[in-house]
Formats: structure tokens, C-alpha cells, sequence
């Protein structure tokens, strides 16, 4: 009976199985939005996807960056200050809730010619720390010059406003989102206070794989982990990769 119940929660937490729509939400209502960042190539990437974002709508964003890579952190913080300069631009379309984002580093899942022995351990590491992060933001920096200095709230209107599990988590290739989508599913699983309705995942693969998917990709189309999955060539979509909507990168 226990296996039977566990295979069945099992089963209606994986996006793959129990297909969902996302809930409708008010306008203004805050949002959390977790990014994944790889490293060189998939950053780049994954800022082009970004392109247009409206912090409107995801008033807070996460940005998950492996320890040791600046280069994605330092690509977040100029990101943010483009969505701040556009914000200032566009007041009279302003949401009511103070636009804010964090950057959270977790131990890196495999370092480079790391030996496969001791890839499991760090790799639990990686998991272990996308739990918090998951959980809540870490101290929280603000876009809007209208707030200002740092704070792990945000308040409007006298209220207190706290981001829990995100909303929405994007990812596009590395093995961090790999393991950040597992914690996800494994607190979905566990029917934690808050979970319901939150943490949907979109996969999009990296516009290098043109007939394959990747390791990363594999895993979580082989396991029904992710809400949508979004390859960019259509012959791997025709393969069985994917959803096909075109060249996601400009």
C-alpha cells in the first residue's frame, strides 16, 4: 500500500503526467521568477531569451549561479539595471509592487575533469542548497529607485510582501538546473505548506543542439520533470525532443 500511494504521488507531482494550467493571476499580484544560469555560452544565451521581460509581471527574480562563475553574476547585474532603466521609462505603466531581484550561488554540481566518484557527493551539495533557495529569496536588491537600500521584504501600502517558492523556474542546459528542477519536484512531492500551484519549470534547450537533446535535456524529457520542454531546431522536435517555436535566440 505504501509503494502503491508512493508511485501515485509520484505521479501527480511530475508535470508530464498530470498536465496542468498555470493559475490565473491579478494584475499586479507578486510574482517570482527563478533563473538558472549556467556559464559562457548557456548565460548568454539564457539573457538573449530574456530579452523584453517584463518586471511588471515577475516583480521578483532569482538569478541560481554556480560558485566561482562571475561572469554569469556580473551579466545579472547589468540585465537588472537595463530592466531598472526601462522601468523608469515606462512609469505610467509601473505595477504597484516595487520590482526587486536576488543572486543565489549554490556549490557547483560536477567541476571540470572532476572524478565520477566524488560527483555524487557534490552534486547532493547542489541539491541540498537549491532547497533554501527555493524556499525563499535570499536578501533581496531593488530595481525601483523608489526603494531603496536592501531589504529582505518588500512593502507596499504598509504590507509586508514575502516571496516564497517561485512561480515560474526557466532553465536552458545546465547540470545545476538538473538538480534545482529534482529539489522542486521533491518539495512538490512532500505537499509542503505553499507548493501547490507553484514552482512550474520550462525547459529550453540550447540552439546548439540541433538533433539531440542534451544530457540535461534527456533526463528531464526522459523524466516527465519539467512543465514545457522547447527545443530550437525543428527536426529535433520531429525526433520526439520537444515543443518547436522557433529560434528562441536572437
Amino acid at each position: 500500500m505504501l509503494i502503491t500511494n508512493v508511485q501515485l504521488r509520484l505521479l501527480y507531482v511530475l508535470p508530464a503526467f498530470n498536465p496542468t494550467r498555470p493559475r490565473l493571476r491579478t494584475k499586479g499580484q507578486p510574482t517570482r521568477l527563478l533563473i538558472v544560469l549556467g556559464s559562457g555560452g548557456h548565460t548568454a544565451e539564457m539573457f538573449s531569451l530574456l530579452q523584453g521581460l517584463n518586471a511588471n509581471l515577475y516583480t521578483h527574480r532569482t538569478y541560481v549561479i554556480s560558485s566561482g562563475d562571475d561572469f554569469s553574476a556580473t551579466k545579472a547585474m547589468e540585465f537588472e539595471n537595463t530592466l531598472g532603466a526601462g522601468r523608469e521609462e515606462n512609469r505610467r505603466e509601473l505595477s504597484p509592487v516595487p520590482s526587486t531581484f536576488d543572486i543565489s550561488f549554490v556549490p557547483r554540481a560536477r567541476k571540470i575533469h572532476q572524478s565520477l566518484l566524488t560527483t555524487p557527493i557534490s552534486s547532493l551539495r547542489c541539491l541540498f542548497a537549491c532547497f533554501g533557495i527555493l524556499f525563499a529569496p535570499s536578501t533581496q536588491r531593488s530595481t525601483n529607485s523608489d526603494v531603496d537600500g536592501v531589504h529582505p521584504q518588500v512593502v507596499m501600502e504598509g504590507k509586508s510582501i514575502s516571496y516564497t517558492y517561485p512561480d515560474l523556474i526557466i532553465a536552458n542546459g545546465p547540470a545545476t538546473a538538473v538538480l534545482l528542477i529534482a529539489s522542486a519536484l521533491l518539495l512538490r512531492f512532500c505537499n509542503l505548506r505553499g507548493t501547490e500551484g507553484k514552482m512550474r519549470t520550462i525547459y529550453i534547450e540550447s540552439w546548439a543542439r540541433v538533433s539531440t537533446l542534451s544530457l540535461s535535456g534527456k533526463i528531464l524529457m526522459t523524466g516527465g520533470m519539467v512543465n514545457r520542454m522547447l527545443v530550437q531546431w525543428e527536426i529535433l522536435a520531429q525526433r520526439g525532443g520537444g515543443e518547436f517555436r522557433g529560434a528562441l535566440v536572437r
